[in-house]
């Protein structure tokens, strides 16, 4: 079977191009508490988890990725969706410099595109899924390939964090799986989020193809967030979402993926 990628919607993203390397760092507190008052807590519990994973400090593009799938119905509707857009952004606040994260709507194809940002996240998921209309099958491959072509299109220089979540496998599990090894060389990490009650036995094969058999680098997490999302705690879904990010990191940047950072010169 040949898959065509190159066969799919435009995806128009807002988001500028990334600074250079050695810029200044993440969101401070201080802005976060004036543009975003809300995301106060997430932000220092995101901030605590990635100091213990070793990541502090640490510069990423932050991406969104949701399931619109038809079984995903009662997770929009009860806030589960809207509150882990929440927690990515105040991850991202943690990782990137301008509070904005990318977010993108999948079922059998892109079903549509938009930001979150600290000016604009509350009670924004629902509205914008409402807005989207039939929901349809899971083709992960799509998705993943909307992310890619955005982070190669904006001149990102730091590597990317993508929060793909999902309820279900995908339709083409063959198309995932070669998008994901494809995308091994690229410094890009998917962390699988799985709501619902599935088994999720293909994300869990999907997290563990060797390496280098199958891809250059692991480059792929994944943790089962259960049939109710919102009673993590916010503390354990950041450390679930943070603990194979390192381990990819100090793979990638061996494998010469993942470009160690140049500090700034002195003035």
């Amino acid at each position: 079977m040949v898959i065509d990628y190159r066969k799919r919607p435009r995806v128009d993203y807002r988001k500028p191009p990334r600074p250079p390397l050695g810029t200044p760092g993440a969101i401070s507190l201080e802005k976060v508490a004036a543009r975003a008052p809300g995301l106060v807590s997430l932000y220092k519990t995101a901030a605590v988890s990635l100091a213990k994973h070793a990541v502090g400090g640490q510069r990423a593009a932050v991406y969104l990725v949701l399931d619109r799938s038809g079984s995903m119905r009662p997770y929009y509707r009860d806030g589960s969706v809207q509150h882990l857009a929440e927690q990515t952004l105040a991850l991202a606040a943690n990782l990137d410099d301008d509070g904005v994260v990318p977010v993108v709507f999948f079922s059998t194809g892109i079903d549509g595109t938009a930001e979150i940002s600290l000016d604009a996240y509350q009670d924004r998921i629902d509205p914008l899924h409402e807005s989207m209309g039939h929901m349809g099958r899971t083709n992960y491959h799509v998705a993943m390939q909307a992310v890619i072509d955005h982070y190669e299109s904006c001149g990102a220089g730091d590597p990317a964090f993508v929060v793909f979540q999902t309820d279900g496998s995908p339709t083409s599990k063959a198309a995932a799986e070669h998008v994901l090894c494809t995308a091994a060389r690229l410094p890009i990490f998917w962390q699988f989020v799985g709501f619902g009650d599935d088994e999720f036995r293909f994300l869990r094969k999907l997290d563990d193809l060797p390496v280098p058999g199958r891809r250059a680098v692991d480059n792929a997490g994944f943790f089962a967030a259960g049939p109710s999302p919102r009673t993590i705690p916010d503390s354990d879904l950041y450390d679930r979402l943070l603990r194979e990010f390192p381990v990819w990191l100090s793979a990638a940047r061996a494998a010469g993926i993942v470009k160690d950072a140049v500090p700034p010169r002195p003035e």
